[in-house]
């Protein structure tokens, strides 16, 4: 599986780009064949200024989410729960 990730308008540093590839390098336990992963990062003018949109690409298939958070961290950690439940659901519906 690879993981892409972009950052607009600014220059994620080490630890957030580290801190991705962890979080979702664990996506395929839960749907295997999964052929890449493409993350952007991107600065709001709001509050929750923090936005990162996950695009999964599986076979026949494409899984986005979307999240705006205080930190890139949280919305990743968000990203990947909700990406979770959708790609369970995605190989139980396969299954069937």
């Amino acid at each position: 599986m690879k993981i892409n990730v972009q950052s607009i308008k600014f220059d994620a540093d080490a630890k957030l780009l580290e801190f991705t590839e962890k979080k979702l390098s664990k996506l395929d336990k839960f749907f295997d064949p999964i052929i890449s992963v493409d993350v952007k990062f991107s600065l709001l003018s709001d509050n929750e200024n923090k936005n990162v949109r996950v695009n999964v690409s599986v076979p026949g298939n494409s899984v986005v989410v979307e999240r705006n958070a205080n930190s890139f961290e949280t919305a990743i950690n968000e990203c990947a729960d909700i990406l979770k439940e959708k790609l369970t659901r995605l190989k139980e519906k396969r299954n069937d």
